[in-house]
């Protein structure tokens, strides 16, 4: 009897292992933020939230410096090099994405460029192409939270940002926490808020109110789909 049931075993235990595989093959993300706290904190609240393992999903903040430039070098380096402290492998994974705000940046325009000429040029472990994606915010940060609440249409300054989401988020301040679980449940209209920024305007023109950032968070939301 013993005998008869032990294939079972095995082919139940090979189904496990395949389902597992599969639960880990979704896309390999490499996300890194001009800030130190609080859109990283964002990101990875998502990312909890979602169960996306830290071997597929990492979220930095970038080592070299704010300037968006600065990220998009801190990203491509470790794309290339890998972290030995963070146990990351050189070209492990399949897209890279820089997280950045238009603020008052000078290299903002260049950044842009920079990603853009090296989007799809870089290979990953498995040879394939990566691409590379400036998410940016137009004024800063603060415009995605402001928009999960009102309408943005004219150009704002970071302070006015600030003191209109101070209104729906009392007590908000850079590096603060749980601001995922605080306006999750408003993210379909934040989403059809910015998707008609975009619409208006794009990233490069750098006055007119923008965010991307509807962009990464569905694909984060989306990711094991």
């Amino acid at each position: 009897m013993g005998k008869d049931n032990q294939p079972k075993h095995r082919q139940a235990a090979r189904d496990l292992k395949r389902r597992a595989d599969v639960r880990q093959t979704y896309e390999r993300l490499l996300i890194v933020c001009e800030g130190e706290k609080t859109e990283p904190q964002y990101l990875c609240e998502i990312q909890r939230t979602y169960q996306l393992a830290t071997a597929r999903v990492q979220v930095l903040h970038s080592r070299f410096g704010t300037a968006p430039q600065q990220v998009l070098a801190y990203a491509l380096t470790v794309f290339k090099k890998g972290d030995r402290e963070r146990g990351l492998h050189p070209r492990e994974f399949d897209r890279i994405i820089v997280v950045f705000d238009r603020d008052e940046h000078r290299s903002y325009h260049a950044a842009l460029a920079q990603a853009d000429a090296q989007n799809g040029k870089l290979r990953n472990d498995n040879g394939a192409a990566v691409p590379v994606d400036a998410v940016v915010s137009v004024p800063c940060f603060e415009l995605w939270l402001l928009l999960h609440f009102e309408e943005v249409h004219a150009p704002l300054q970071r302070h006015e940002a600030l003191e209109r989401l101070t209104a729906y988020l009392p007590g908000y301040e850079k590096g603060g926490g749980g601001y995922w679980a605080a306006t999750k449940d408003l993210l379909d209209a934040a989403a059809q808020r910015a998707v008609r920024l975009a619409q208006a305007t794009t990233a490069s023109d750098g006055t007119q109110p923008y965010t991307a950032m509807h962009e990464l968070v569905s694909r984060l939301v989306h990711l094991k789909d």
